[in-house]
């Protein structure tokens, strides 16, 4: 049984028992909860804090767990519907909207309910993270002289070193002094934004392009406006247009293993980037999640933009989390010249620092001979993972079409049939039991289709791919099977499913 399945089980029992005790009585010691209950000293320390953080018992150190007094009767709720009038409310001059929209990024958090299929995560499932191996970083880290003092504001030097080692490459284009610590990419790229773009501004990205941008963007008043991709990234033509026609400073791409899409920038393209960029008086932001989720077949990765360009035109963001844990938020900014200080600051104003133990950890971790051993089972797991979804799809739901296969990344970038409904579609396949993340929130602007993300590094093994593949195709015909009678029309094309379409041997 699982630990946190353990620690459940025995808050729930305890807390059926609590009637035995008066208020102010005290409960067994531990020792006597762990021979009772034949659990570990762990999963009884754990349960008792559940019941203590829902008000249920009172511990009282040296002295025992102790019933604690019922709550009074909630009072009840004030009266908030002044915030409506003060939240939309416009001082004088320009108008700048503030309203966030954090669907798509929830979407990808929320926990999907139990016996749901997990395909819109954007994280690895337990067994293909470090965990022993963390684990081991952080009780290493812990016992470092100073490591719960005050760190530097910019982040321990040595690992502002490894992050500049990782990002400039082996010709070192970069030092530890080009790279502030960050807690995580998502923090990283929030500082980037409000460094480079002033609420109002336009910034240009990539259509389509992670949803946690475009909430970070329009959370700070700023206009995303979107760039066309095609298979080989963002077009430099439709780039140049932008810059242009928007009058913009600031380009946010994502050029290896873009997300959604996991297409690679071109070759040809990078350096026509960057010219555009510099020739418009614009930063680049490099968001560079996914270097270290390449596939087994990737092949020899490109340099960062960073390590291509001396002029301080990009501000790169690299991260340990997307390859680690959710939890390890540790992230890196490099930047050169000027603009490194005004990213500085504004994550000084913001968050101080990054805590000195999460960095000691992080600098274990990836100075540990697990981290390249790590690094290699992710890369062929993450590989085999991806044929088998691809595969699955293409064998049970062929009208789902599947532009590319990525080299790297965690996720598969399908579109849904002409005529389709992304919404239609995650809701059908949240019914069938399968979570996935609808296109829309990936676009700025109107898309072109119907897409839909279907995430495989959040599930336990590929049975759980095959399984919830069978699942979206027995739930989606009978969704569209359902709506086309409700019609007088069998087609399901709300669903991507063509007229007469064979979904396998139970059809």
């Amino acid at each position: 049984m699982y630990e946190s399945s353990s620690v459940a089980e025995l808050a729930e029992r305890l807390r059926s028992e609590l009637d035995r005790y008066s208020v102010g009585g005290k409960l067994p010691s531990s020792r006597a909860l762990v021979e009772r209950y034949r659990v570990s000293p762990v999963t009884v320390s754990r349960a008792l804090a559940r019941l203590a953080a829902e008000g249920l018992v009172v511990t009282r150190p040296g002295a025992g767990v102790f019933r604690a007094a019922p709550r009074t009767a909630e009072h009840a709720p004030g009266d908030t519907s002044w915030q409506e009038v003060a939240l939309s409310a416009e001082g004088g001059g320009e108008v700048i909207p503030r309203a966030v929209d954090a669907s798509g990024v929830l979407n990808s958090l929320a926990a999907p309910p139990p016996g749901v299929i997990e395909l819109n995560g954007g994280y690895l499932h337990p067994s293909l993270q470090p965990e022993r191996a963390m684990a081991a970083a952080l009780a290493r880290a812990g016992r470092r002289p100073g490591a719960w003092g005050r760190p530097p504001l910019e982040g321990l030097p040595e690992l502002r070193a490894w992050f500049a080692r990782e990002i400039g490459g082996p010709v070192g284009t970069l030092t530890a002094a080009d790279v502030l610590v960050t807690a995580g990419g998502q923090s990283a790229l929030t500082t980037a934004l409000r460094a480079l773009a002033p609420p109002g501004a336009p910034v240009l990205v990539e259509s389509p392009t992670y949803p946690g941008l475009l909430a970070i963007a329009r959370a700070s008043g700023c206009r995303p406006v979107p760039v066309p991709m095609d298979a080989e990234g963002v077009r430099p033509e439709l780039l140049a247009a932008a810059f242009e026609a928007t009058g913009a400073r600031v380009f946010v791409c994502q050029p290896l293993f873009q997300n959604p899409t996991g297409a690679v920038l071109a070759p040809a393209r990078r350096s026509e980037i960057l010219r555009i960029a510099r020739a418009a008086g614009a930063f680049v932001v490099e968001d560079d999640y996914a270097r270290s989720l390449a596939h087994e077949d990737s092949g020899p990765l490109p340099a960062t933009l960073a390590a291509e360009e001396a002029d301080g035109v990009v501000v790169h963001v690299r991260s340990l989390t997307k390859v680690t844990s959710a939890s390890l938020r540790v992230g890196a900014l490099a930047a050169r010249g000027p603009v490194l200080e005004r990213l500085r600051a504004i994550q000084v104003v913001d968050s101080f620092f990054v805590p000195r133990p999460l960095q000691e950890a992080a600098l274990e971790l990836v100075g540990a001979p697990a981290w390249p051993r790590h690094l290699r089972a992710v890369a062929s797991a993450l590989r085999h993972r991806r044929d088998v979804l691809a595969g699955a799809l293409r064998r049970e739901l062929p009208e789902l079409e599947l532009p590319h296969l990525p080299s790297g990344g965690y996720q598969l970038w399908v579109r849904v049939a002409a005529g389709g409904d992304d919404a239609a579609f995650a809701a059908a396949a949240l019914r069938a039991g399968v979570a996935v993340a609808p296109g829309r929130p990936y676009f700025c602007a109107e898309p072109p289709g119907a897409y839909a993300r279907l995430s495989f590094a959040g599930v336990s093994g590929t049975a759980e791919l095959h399984e919830a593949v069978q699942r979206l195709r027995d739930g989606l015909a009978d969704a569209a099977g359902a709506r086309g009678s409700a019609r007088g029309d069998a087609s399901g094309r709300t669903f991507g499913l063509a007229p007469g379409h064979a979904l396998g041997p139970d059809a």
